[in-house]
């Protein structure tokens, strides 16, 4: 794969509306289709309807937390997502808890701006 091939798809799983906003703007205007979901919850009925070519997970929310999402997304879906964090957390415990989860990529918020944070995706997609 190319470094220009990028996900068609992206699940934004992540509780604050700023950031879900601000990134579905910034993959939509790259051509990429984004579905939001506000929670962990949200987006295990999503995925039950639909298949993504990126899961983008935040690890801190409300309901249910990035953890427990992940644990409930590999107990119950056998789709070929690519599984990415993308966290405030940056300290090496919290990647350390994601990386249980066989998880593809870890994107902390606060060291990235959203074009950054999409290079880092198709990065990651095309590895």
């Amino acid at each position: 794969m190319s470094e220009d091939n990028k996900p068609e798809n992206i699940l934004l799983v992540d509780d604050d509306e700023f950031i879900r906003d601000i990134y579905s703007t910034k993959f939509s205007e790259s051509g990429i289709d984004v579905t939001p979901a506000e929670n962990g919850t949200a987006a295990l009925a999503m995925l039950a309807e639909k298949d993504f070519d990126v899961v983008l997970v935040d690890m801190i929310m409300p309901e249910m937390d990035g953890a427990k999402f992940l644990e409930q997304f590999y107990e119950n879906h056998d789709q070929e997502s690519v599984v990415i964090i993308l966290s405030n957390q940056g300290q090496p415990e919290d990647v350390d808890k994601a990386q249980v989860f066989d998880i593809d990529g870890y994107i902390i918020k606060a060291n990235n701006v959203p074009s950054e944070v999409l290079h880092e995706i198709t990065r990651i997609y095309n590895q």
